[in-house]
């Protein structure tokens, strides 16, 4: 649907509704926008990934320096090709973030109002800086993972790991809090639409705080308690961010709401 399809639509349905044949002719074309943007990223991850694999490796390289063995087997003739295409569309989703996120707000969103679009463009860099620093904080704390893990390999043996598994493991630490930060825009977001208030945040407190620890726990790749509290702390923080944001937009909305009902009661009167 073109712009000009949709603002005819609007002139006969001010309330934004579609169709269900809309909907999904329209989620066609926004995953094919996304999946499209998604595969620009994987192109440039493609010329990226030997710098990528560096950055990668050196934790083995500091590993070797000490005086341990610690090296990447491929173990099929074809399993290097097989790698370097999986981690290009790591980077495609990592670097294509932006696009694909602004791709999905602009599906649920099409109903809004001229001013509440505006708001789109906030979400879209808000939720892809969220993303890269929820990505760039599980690159930070990996290669002392990698460092921490192996230091447990007895003295007569060698850490020789499979190429396949190391890597997998890298990204899905990275994609996991990328994603895990994405949190507070999501809820920012049904606030706006209207669906969950903030006192219905506030009020599952404990279930959030509980729920970013136990996700800590099994996305930290690091033994220890003071890192997965670390990794929580800051996906709290977020929440809470939220519920303050949040509760500043629900009480915008009942003012608002107030000064129309007394208006609308002067005009009745």
């Amino acid at each position: 649907m073109s712009a000009t399809d949709r603002a005819h639509s609007r002139k006969k349905n001010p309330e934004g509704r579609m169709p269900l044949g809309d909907h999904l002719r329209e989620l066609r074309r926004r995953v094919m926008w996304a999946a499209l943007g998604i595969l620009v990223g994987a192109v440039v991850g493609w010329l990226l990934y030997d710098p990528l694999l560096g950055a990668m490796t050196a934790p083995l390289e500091v590993i070797t320096e000490q005086g341990r063995e610690a090296a990447l087997n491929f173990g099929t003739v074809g399993s290097a090709f097989d790698l370097k295409v999986q981690v290009s569309i790591f980077l495609g989703l990592f670097i294509s973030s932006p696009w694909w996120i602004g791709q999905l707000w602009m599906f649920v969103t099409p109903g809004l109002t001229r001013r509440e679009r505006l708001y789109s463009l906030s979400f879209i860099i808000s939720g892809a800086l969220l993303f890269v620093a929820g990505g760039t904080m599980a690159w930070w704390v990996l290669p002392h993972a990698v460092e921490i893990l192996t230091s447990f390999t007895p003295t007569m043996a060698l850490n020789l790991m499979d190429a396949r598994t190391y890597f997998t493991f890298f990204m899905r630490v990275i994609l996991a809090f990328g994603v895990a930060f994405l949190l507070p825009v999501i809820m920012v977001g049904l606030n706006f639409l209207g669906v969950v208030s903030g006192r219905t945040y506030l009020k599952a407190w404990r279930w959030a705080v509980i729920g970013a620890f136990v996700f800590a726990a099994f996305a930290n790749p690091l033994p220890d308690a003071w890192s997965m509290i670390a990794m929580a702390a800051p996906i709290c923080a977020l929440y809470f961010g939220a519920v303050g944001i949040s509760f500043l937009r629900d009480r915008r909305v009942a003012k608002r709401r107030a000064a129309q009902d007394a208006a609308d009661a002067a005009a009745g009167l």
